[in-house]
């Protein structure tokens, strides 16, 4: 399983975003002095970029309101994981501790927001909360960082036929496929009171490396599952690759292949907030195929 803070190259550390004014990330190593400084007022209107800082780089999350959609799932459905953020309001002294502004605004405390599960006070944020409502002042977008440190884009094992171990034919099409009760969207939910923000990875496509420098194709959706009991003539498939030439002299005397499965990286959130992450996220599965030469069958007359 990968993260898709990982596979978005940097998104690996949930961390404070900034969309306007800044949100300080207070304890974010169990204790100590915190960064500190700002508002906490997370700023921003949903539009425009949002700017995560990891480990000193910046990295732009589409915050425009209105976002995409989580794209489709296919037939295996979705799976949801929710999380809920907790709170634990600061005393004077410990915010003064942490570097936090004080007084805090008129009507506002400050408290720790923690989102995703963990050792005490990882990966935990000091936000105002509203003495009158109890609600914190954070934005889906700055929530989206939480949720991206946690939903996990599995490396999904392809199917194929001939089946993999098993020798290819020169001429003969090699089929690939992804396992239909494999096919569908992951998605993770962090909610800080009204705030919310979804992440959607939903794969859309499938892309098949044949080996040797050979160029690759692709195709939409999970492909076609090839069935045994059915004759090869009554079958079709849109993802498939046929090696003209024997796999003898390669590297082991096999093609060295891979299958990357497309992603599509989204998000939604509270107040109509939205945008994709990334719209072609590759996961890729490495496997060998060794292909033989057909030989023809000659009878006498």
């Amino acid at each position: 399983m990968r993260s898709v803070a990982s596979a978005l190259a940097a998104l690996l550390v949930a961390a404070g975003l900034v969309c306007g004014a800044a949100w300080p990330a207070a304890a974010s190593r169990g204790g100590g002095n915190g960064s500190g400084g700002g508002n906490g007022s997370g700023g921003g209107n949903g539009s425009g970029g949002c700017y995560p800082y990891i480990d000193g780089t910046v990295v732009v999350i589409p915050c425009s309101s209105g976002g995409g959609t989580g794209g489709s799932g296919g037939a295996g459905g979705d799976a949801k994981v929710n999380r809920t953020c907790t709170f634990v309001s600061l005393d004077v002294a410990r915010a003064k501790n942490l570097g936090l502004s004080l007084p805090p605004p008129n009507g506002q405390h400050w408290a720790l927001m923690k989102c995703i599960g963990g050792a005490a006070d990882t990966g935990t944020h000091a936000v105002l909360i509203s003495n009158a409502t109890g609600a914190p002042d954070v934005t889906p977008q700055q929530l989206v960082a939480q949720t991206l440190g946690e939903l996990a884009v599995p490396q999904l094992q392809p199917a194929t036929a001939p089946p993999r171990g098993s020798d290819g034919l020169v001429g003969l099409p090699e089929w690939f496929w992804i396992p239909a009760d494999e096919w569908y969207a992951r998605s993770m939910t962090v909610a800080a009171g009204p705030v919310w923000a979804t992440v959607v990875a939903a794969p859309i496509g499938l892309a098949f490396k044949p080996g040797a420098g050979l160029s690759a194709v692709s195709c939409t959706g999970p492909g076609t599952a090839y069935d045994s009991h059915k004759p090869s003539t009554q079958q079709h498939t849109g993802c498939s690759y046929t090696y003209e030439r024997p796999s003898a002299g390669q590297p082991e005397n096999v093609y060295h292949a891979s299958l990357t499965v497309t992603w599509r990286v989204s998000w939604t959130g509270s107040a109509g907030s939205g945008g994709v992450l990334d719209a072609a996220l590759g996961v890729p599965v490495g496997f060998t195929i060794p292909v033989a030469q057909g030989e023809a069958l000659v009878t006498s007359p």
